[in-house]
């Protein structure tokens, strides 16, 4: 027994576990505090101590409310300087993860010391070394909670470091980006200042006062040059004119002469040479007109009051005959919807009835579809127009208006004053005069909107077909057809 209470008298003399102060603080960020009788506090509760974690939260909400107002260069830097702060937190928690082992270790041999001490004593101090057993036991539990959590924040440090040096690498590649943009600009500018000063130079060059010789030889050429042109280019085009108005009253001469002949043979076919007393004369083609002219001694005036006309457009398949509203005259000018129709003229009279037909559908005129075509690639085109009547009044004046035809409205002025102008509507009408004299072929009606209407003669019979081409080309585009008054819209026009 007094070996014993020897051996244990030699033990308290020297202590296997080494004092503890009141305090113990570990290398970890988590710190401990041993108070009164022997319990121990965590310290991750005192408001004084800021963890890891929101450190880092911190830092990167200000990195992130100040990437808006930093400039490139400065983003850049910042953003390295948020990579080497990732680095370092990255090796601290290396760091702090072979304490952690460390910390393990010595827990293990603590317990083992302490273990090994229970056995030695007895009464009181052995209660006291079974107090601590479990203080070391919790101790090692809330380590190992605190590994856990050291692990996370390691992904988060890691998953922050990736975050910023992707950053970096993006605001290096931005910076140099704009500094090979900024270097092209800067090489831009420089061949431009260069370019200004061989043109200042060349400038300069080309402003110094020629001689007056050299003036006057100038003069020359250039009247010269004005006298060639003069005499022989406008000559040769005004010849290539005169030909061509040539051929084509040739041919509208045969033309007239070829439809007389067959207009005759027709009649003898018919055995109604002595019957009929009036005929059709003209051309059957558009741009020139149609006149009802007596055959025989016979034939009343067709300007009595009694006599009555009305012409018809005829379908060459069926022989459908559609009335043309308005055109109640002897003259009749075919417009463009009267191509591939016949055209027929009734004249009505007291107790008896004579028909005219033309001999076979109306002929287009030669080129004016290749004209109308190459109008269309343009977004306006002008006419010069005469108004002839307003509203159904005679106009007395002749002078020049212009007509324009667009994609969208028609206009007609004079100079800088707007008569009237509107957009293809239903209420739009525009046709070709229906009578009127030799001058029908030239005109054409057109109402602009309801209460405003006009008719209009053209330069030639060509541009008053292309004129009216042309509108319902554009209109046909806007789902507009333009007709005469009171018309029916033909099925296929555009």
């Amino acid at each position: 027994m007094m070996r014993l209470t020897r051996d244990f008298g030699t033990m308290i003399e020297k202590p296997v576990v080494p004092g503890m102060s009141a305090d113990v603080i570990f290398a970890s960020s988590r710190k401990y505090r041993i108070g009164a009788y022997n319990q121990m506090f965590d310290a991750r509760n005192d408001p004084k101590i800021t963890s890891m974690k929101e450190v880092i939260a911190r830092e990167t909400a200000q990195l992130l409310e100040q990437q808006m107002r930093l400039s490139v260069r400065d983003l850049a830097s910042k953003f390295e300087r948020g990579l080497a702060a990732a680095a370092r937190l990255s090796d601290e928690a290396r760091l702090r993860e072979a304490a952690s082992l460390e910390k393990h270790v010595l827990l293990k041999k603590l317990r083992d010391s302490l273990e090994s001490l229970k056995g030695r004593v007895g009464g009181g101090n052995k209660v006291e070394v079974q107090e601590v057993i479990h203080m070391v036991e919790s101790l090692a539990v809330k380590l190992a909670q605190r590994e856990g959590e050291l692990i996370q924040e390691k992904a988060e440090v890691k998953k922050l470091a990736n975050f910023l040096k992707q950053a970096s690498e993006d605001a290096k590649k931005l910076v140099n980006e704009e500094r090979a943009f900024a270097r092209a600009e800067i090489e831009s500018a420089k061949a431009a200042v260069r370019r200004v000063e061989e043109a200042l130079r060349e400038h300069e060059r080309n402003s110094r006062s020629p001689s007056k010789e050299e003036l006057e030889e100038l003069m020359k050429e250039v009247q010269e040059a004005r006298l060639i042109k003069m005499l022989h280019r406008q000559s040769k085009v005004m010849d290539m004119e005169h030909e061509l108005q040539a051929l084509r009253s040739q041919l509208a001469e045969k033309t007239k002469r070829s439809v007389e002949l067959q207009k005759k043979l027709a009649i003898i076919k018919k055995g109604e040479r002595n019957t009929l007393l009036y005929e059709l004369n003209g051309a059957e083609a558009l741009g020139s007109y149609l006149e009802i002219q007596p055959s025989s001694d016979d034939a009343p005036e067709l300007s009595k009051c009694s006599i009555h006309i009305q012409w018809y457009q005829v379908s060459c398949e069926g022989g459908k005959r559609e009335l043309i509203s308005g055109a109640t005259k002897a003259i009749y000018a075919p417009e463009p919807l009267d191509v591939g129709r016949k055209l027929q003229a009734v004249i009505d009279s007291n107790g008896w009835q004579v028909t005219l037909t033309t001999t076979g559908p109306i002929d287009p005129a030669p080129g004016l579809g290749s004209y109308v075509e190459l109008l269309v690639r343009k977004h306006d085109t002008e006419f010069n127009v005469v108004i002839t009547q307003k509203n159904g009044i005679e106009q007395p004046s002749e002078s020049i208006h212009v007509l324009h035809v667009g994609k969208m409205r028609m206009k007609l002025s004079k100079d800088n004053t707007t008569i009237a102008k509107e957009f293809y509507s239903n209420s739009m009408q525009l046709c070709g005069v229906r009578g009127g004299g030799n001058a029908a072929a030239q005109a054409l009606f057109w109402q602009a909107c309801r209460g405003v209407s006009f008719i209009l003669a053209f330069e030639s019979e060509r541009e008053r077909n292309a004129a009216i081409m042309l509108a319902r080309r554009f209109a046909f585009d806007c789902n507009i057809t333009l007709v005469g008054p009171n018309d029916r819209s033909p099925e296929g026009t555009a």
